[in-house]
This record gives C-alpha cells, sequence and structure tokens, in this order.
C-alpha cells in the first residue's frame, strides 16, 4: 500500500484551499487548545485556528462530492455548526466567560475537525484516494475505528466534566446536612 500526493494535486482549488485551512486547523488546534491561557502565544495560535476553522467551514460550502439535499451532503451540517461554535466560543472570551469559551473551542476541534476529517475516508473522497487507492473499502475501516474513539474520548470527556460539576454540589449538600454543635 503507498501513500500518493497525486489525487489532492488533482483535485479542483477549492478542495486544495479546504484541505490546507483544514490541517493548519487540526496542526494548530493542541497548541491553541492546551496551551496556559491568557499568554501570548495562546492567543496568536488561537486567532490563527479560528480564521483557519472558519476558512475550511465555509469553503466547504464549495465541494459538493456527495449531494444528498441539492449541492449539500450531511457534512454540510457540522460546517453550519462550525461557523455557529466560531461565534459562541469568540463571544464568550470577549465577555469573559472563559470556561464556556475552552468548553466550545475543544468541542469544535473534536466535532469539526475529527468527526468531519474521519469522514473524508469515505470511498471516493481526496483522502481516501491518497490513502487508499489500491484498497478504498479500507477507508471504511478507519472511519469505524475513528468514530468509536471519538465517541470513546467524549464520552470520558463527558463523565469528567459531570464530576467536576457534581464535586461542589455534593460537598456543598454534605456540609449542609451536617448537625449545627450547641454551644
Amino acid at each position: 500500500m503507498s501513500v500518493t500526493i497525486l489525487p489532492l494535486l488533482e483535485a479542483s482549488p477549492v478542495i486544495q484551499f479546504h484541505v490546507a485551512s483544514a490541517s493548519t486547523a487540526l496542526l494548530l488546534g493542541p497548541l491553541a487548545l492546551y496551551r496556559k491561557r491568557r499568554d501570548r502565544l495562546h492567543k496568536v495560535t488561537g486567532y490563527v485556528w479560528v480564521l483557519a476553522m472558519g476558512i475550511a467551514a465555509l469553503s466547504s460550502f464549495w465541494i459538493h462530492d456527495f449531494p444528498v439535499i441539492g449541492p449539500f451532503s450531511p457534512i454540510h451540517l457540522l460546517a453550519v455548526l462550525a461557523l455557529w461554535s466560531l461565534f459562541k466560543g469568540m463571544h464568550h472570551v470577549f465577555v469573559g466567560r472563559i470556561r464556556e469559551h475552552e468548553i466550545v473551542m475543544r468541542s469544535l476541534y473534536m466535532n469539526g475537525l475529527l468527526v468531519a476529517g474521519t469522514f473524508n475516508f469515505l470511498p471516493g473522497r481526496v483522502t481516501n484516494r491518497m490513502v487508499f487507492a489500491e484498497a478504498p473499502l479500507l477507508g471504511y475501516v478507519v472511519m469505524a475505528l475513528g468514530l468509536s474513539a471519538i465517541v470513546v474520548m467524549g464520552l470520558r470527556r463527558r463523565r469528567a466534566l459531570k464530576r467536576l460539576a457534581l464535586g461542589p454540589r455534593v460537598a456543598a449538600v454534605g456540609r449542609s446536612s451536617l448537625p449545627l454543635a450547641r454551644p
């Protein structure tokens, strides 16, 4: 099995532009999302990441490889969600809701890049032709493994967030249920 960049070079300029912006967002995401907050590198990489995500989402509306509803496919719903999430995430940080900003942006990385990127392994798509030229059906295996990993990571994150959210409440309830000592 050999990997080739030829399908990307033969793709339309819109697809090349989309791949370049999505790849930039994919590579910068961990640095922007997991860097210590409020330092210059976090802000610079964060703004470049937001721009790359916006360009990737917007450029997807000119890609019509698998039309389902008119020229659009269900994956275009992820692009709409990505644009909305960018708006909400930036709104949160501008009004000082840093924790909400963090949650939205990390969720966007997961859903907007990892989930959408997994669908690029569908047979016939450029990514599939680059990686699995001789055996395009292997793309389904990558999709199944990738989506399974994303679901597991999402469940773990949800449990961790639930524990964080319940922690102070449980402690407060525990304290308030203690009998009051009388002098």
